[in-house]
């Protein structure tokens, strides 16, 4: 079964400073951990996808107008303090597989080499309705 584990930032209850702030080698050592999570993802078969996204201030919120005109504000916005940092889609023999790499996910490097411990959230992706529908 796919899942998406989604990796979620918080501004509200982290104790470490916003990844801008890093060091270089800091920010080297969180992006080599991401690797080597895809790097054994793949090995394992379990790699469909992943990606990391840019921040809150390069998004963007569209929705239809008049006529289906997309109408594009910007958002999420500086109020906000949640925003998607990356994601990856997983093909795993069980839900209890996707929870452990989501939580090895999470222990991703942040300031003087502590795990980040963001949470990841874990979502199946359904590949169609059930048949009852």
């Amino acid at each position: 079964m796919k899942y998406m584990l989604l990796m979620q930032f918080s501004a509200a209850g982290t104790d470490f400073p916003s990844i801008d702030t890093w060091t270089p080698q800091e920010v080297q050592a969180h992006i080599a951990f991401m690797g080597e999570v895809n790097d054994k993802l793949t090995a394992a078969g379990e790699w469909v996808d992943g990606q990391g996204l840019g921040g809150p201030q390069q998004a963007r919120i569209v929705r239809a107008g008049a006529g289906g005109t997309p109408v594009v504000t910007e958002g999420p916005f500086a109020e906000t303090k949640e925003f998607l940092a990356g994601f990856w889609i997983v093909d795993c023999d069980s839900p209890q597989r996707a929870v452990e790499l989501a939580a090895h996910i999470s222990t991703a490097p942040g300031p003087g080499g502590r795990p980040l411990n963001m949470p990841i959230e874990v979502h199946p992706v359904m590949s169609a309705p059930a048949e009852e529908l």
